[in-house]
């Protein structure tokens, strides 16, 4: 999908600019499987909250957009966006693709 690496590189780059504040037993994978939130996440909620604006800022210097990942549409969606890496790019390419970024 276009724009799919570059979503990638500003992904990957939140997860290092985080890693570098946590401690090495819960740092993030760079793995698209990698657990995120939720049940086997690894990440405690204030360290979750840092890497999704970590992630906004990075997506949106990369795309030249402003765009919001945590919105209410969230709470509708049966399988959360943040489970994964994967899933999060998944996620970032829909809104981007709708911003008509890509």
């Amino acid at each position: 999908m276009p724009g799919d690496e570059r979503i990638s590189k500003a992904v990957y780059a939140a997860v290092d600019d985080l890693n570098q504040q946590l401690p090495k037993g819960v740092q993030i994978d760079k793995s698209l499987d990698a657990p995120l939130y939720g049940t086997s996440g690894k990440l405690e909620s204030l360290d979750f909250v840092t890497l999704i604006m970590e992630v906004e800022e990075k997506v949106n210097a990369e795309f030249g957009t402003d765009i919001t990942i945590a919105d209410d549409n969230l709470l509708s969606k049966e399988k959360s966006p943040f489970s994964s890496l994967r899933t999060l790019i998944e996620y970032l390419h829909e809104v981007l693709s709708k911003e008509a970024a890509l």
